[in-house]
């Protein structure tokens, strides 16, 4: 293995550890809601859960804006034009902000790491010129860290189903080895969609995921942000 295909596998393992301050464990996406009325219990609930966000979620969605925005390179305006499409298209009040949240501490990390183009990006957000959806703000630092776009994918769907079953084992949904027996199965859900070519279109299809999200805003004993 060469020094750079060394280098590359470390970056990797450093951002996509829970270690890594990205502010993705203040969000269970829905789950705390599903839990919590009963539609979702133990170790093959996560693992349904997941698979469904993977495809219809992340695959056609979070994955496309990504894609989009690290093929854009340095055009930032490109980016905020993602950005403003992934807004728009959020239905959930609290999945857009749970997106913009995670992706503005993410940004803000990298920003302070001295990541290309994330201070740049920061500037554009605060001058309500960008919105700093998270899809997006993987895409561009990423994009500045040199990884390629399999490596930033794969990363993505990493952090997405690591950041899932966290949430899962805090909620007591279920234990750590259950745990890390889901996330193996996820990966090969990840393995078989991703040898598809990328979407150029934007678009999800989660509705019970997205009503549990607009729930849990109301509800009154909460441990996620969304």
């Amino acid at each position: 293995m060469s020094n750079d295909s060394i280098s590359a596998l470390m970056t990797v393992l450093q951002h996509g550890d829970s270690f890594f301050p990205s502010g993705a464990n203040a969000f269970s996406w829905g789950l705390e809601t599903l839990h919590g009325d009963g539609l979702l219990l133990g170790a093959d609930g996560v693992a349904a859960f997941l698979r469904g966000q993977l495809r219809h979620r992340w695959w056609t969605s979070d994955a496309v804006a990504l894609a989009r925005t690290y093929l854009a390179d340095a055009d930032l305006a490109r980016a905020s034009e993602i950005d403003h499409e992934l807004e728009a298209l959020g239905f959930s009040r609290e999945l857009r902000e749970g997106s913009r949240r995670t992706g503005a501490t993410l940004l803000r990390t990298h920003e302070q790491l001295a990541t290309p183009r994330a201070a740049d990006y920061r500037l554009l957000i605060r001058g309500g010129k960008a919105v700093g959806h998270l899809a997006v703000v993987q895409g561009l630092v990423w994009n500045g860290l040199g990884l390629s776009l399999e490596q930033a994918l794969a990363l993505s769907a990493h952090t997405l189903c690591a950041g899932t079953v966290s949430a899962a084992v805090r909620l007591g949904i279920m234990g750590h080895i259950d745990a890390q027996r889901v996330l193996g199965a996820m990966r090969v859900i990840v393995a078989n969609i991703t040898r598809q070519p990328v979407a150029t279109e934007i678009g999800s299809f989660v509705p019970a995921a997205e009503i549990a999200a607009m729930r849990h805003e109301i509800q009154e004993s909460r441990i996620f942000a969304n």
